[in-house]
């Protein structure tokens, strides 16, 4: 039923693609190849663009003065990768099973069925499904129920086609970004007030923030992070991200928000370039 995993990406605005700065381009880019399914783009020394049938969604870069973030620095969560159907995920479960790729949870989540793993040099990566919004049950005030359960991979992996698996299929997308900020209020009022994202739910310690009653487009935390500063350019980890905006009136009000409160930006010829309160990156167009 692919309806449902687009629903996340027919919203007014929702996330595009990921940028991920590493120390070992060559074997970070094999993981997404090989454990996400997703094939070179483009490439070159210095990096590599990754994606689904042609669509980027994945930046991987290299510099020689990359220096690895420590885990408590703001910066990435996890890459959420949204599959198309509860099969598509029951299939990359039976490729992960099959390749001893270790995994580091499951999660039931009411919204979504979530598996969770890390690449090689600590990037968190979740690949999830998820229900129809049909069975999301909404607060009166629009949020959305959440939980985290125990998700029964047995069941799921019982499920899946016995056909071989072939890659990330068509129309896998991000379906949302997980980050590790230093503040929940200041992420409250970045996300909600400047961006115009709306708070769909809290968890002790996170803010979950959506366009169009999605569950989440862009989560903030502060499990390992809390009271982190800015990030300093060349560490590696999240460099950035994007939001793209299928309605551009929400993306002329976020500008005008920007330039209210004296936030700088760059207009490029590809979108509106800024940094977050903690130096992450995010271009937004649409």
């Amino acid at each position: 039923m692919t309806e449902t995993s687009q629903f996340a990406l027919t919203r007014p605005a929702y996330v595009g693609q990921a940028h991920l700065v590493v120390n070992d381009l060559a074997g970070v880019s094999d993981y997404y190849q090989k454990v996400i399914g997703l094939s070179v783009i483009e490439k070159q020394p210095s990096g590599e663009i990754l994606g689904v049938n042609g669509q980027p969604l994945l930046t991987l870069s290299t510099s020689s003065n990359a220096e690895r973030a420590p885990r408590n620095a703001a910066g990435l969560f996890h890459t959420a990768f949204l599959l198309p159907s509860r099969k598509e995920l029951a299939h990359w479960l039976t490729h992960v099973a099959h390749n001893n790729i270790q995994l580091d949870g499951a999660s039931d989540h009411l919204v979504s069925e979530a598996i969770y793993l890390s690449d090689p040099e600590g990037n968190g990566i979740e690949v999830y499904r998820d229900r129809s919004p049909l069975e999301w049950t909404y607060q009166q005030d629009g949020t959305v129920e959440m939980n985290t359960l125990r998700l029964n991979l047995q069941e799921l992996y019982n499920s899946a086609p016995k056909a071989p698996w072939q890659g990330a299929p068509d129309g896998t997308a991000i379906g949302h970004i997980h980050l590790q900020v230093g503040n929940i209020p200041q992420a409250d009022e970045f996300y909600q007030d400047v961006l115009g994202l709306k708070i769909m739910a809290r968890y002790p310690g996170a803010s979950f923030f959506a366009t169009g009653s999605y569950h989440h487009h862009v989560a903030a935390n502060i499990w390992n992070s809390r009271g982190a500063q800015a990030r300093r350019d060349n560490m590696t980890g999240l460099a950035g991200y994007s939001l793209r905006f299928n309605e551009k009136g929400a993306l002329d009000s976020a500008v005008a928000s920007l330039d209210r409160l004296g936030i700088s930006t760059e207009r490029q010829s590809d979108g509106i370039v800024l940094k977050d309160p903690w130096g992450i990156g995010l271009r937004l167009a649409a």
